[in-house]
């Protein structure tokens, strides 16, 4: 008898700008919240994503594609080729796509990609100046320039080595 072989399923994820893509079943349901859909029963026709915007969805599908062609589970060696897919993939994004990226990854509860986009938004915030962190988060500086100041000389050692506040 000739084994059997299942055709792959493919899904339909539409993202929140109206954008429709289709992925393989395998590579989707490394999304927690894809997957508890297509086990629910909750996967027929399109699936809405309504917290992603299509540019980003794309990414993370191009990430899906990409994790799940490399073969085996657990293997130090496929975790190797994994890690090292997953630096090439964030490596050219800039600060304002790896944001969009996190914030896709959670809300798919993808903790691979969250995982591997902290990271690298960790990497790039290195170094960088409170300025520069206040402005990249639109955070308010609600610190008199007397607080702030004394704040900097009580903690200087953390502000070693940080870049100077005019770059963007």
């Amino acid at each position: 008898m000739a084994a059997e072989t299942r055709t792959p399923t493919t899904l339909t994820l539409k993202s929140n700008d109206g954008k429709q893509f289709s992925v393989a079943e395998s590579a989707a349901i490394l999304s927690v919240t894809i997957r508890n859909m297509v086990e629910d029963g909750c996967a027929g026709g399109v699936i809405p994503l309504v917290n992603v915007d299509g540019k980003t969805l794309a990414r993370v599908i191009t990430y899906m594609n990409g994790i799940s062609a490399i073969p085996g589970v657990g293997a130090a060696a496929d975790e190797e080729k994994k890690k090292s897919y997953r630096d090439k993939f964030l490596s050219d994004m800039d600060f304002e796509t790896l944001a969009d990226m996190v914030l896709a990854a959670n809300y798919l509860n993808m903790s691979c990609l969250m995982d591997a986009v902290s990271a690298k938004i960790a990497q790039v915030m290195e170094k960088k100046s409170v300025g520069w962190v206040r402005r990249k988060f639109g955070i308010e500086n609600d610190y008199t320039p007397e607080e702030e100041a004394a704040v900097k000389e009580e903690h200087k050692w953390t502000f070693e080595g940080v870049e100077t506040d005019d770059d963007n």
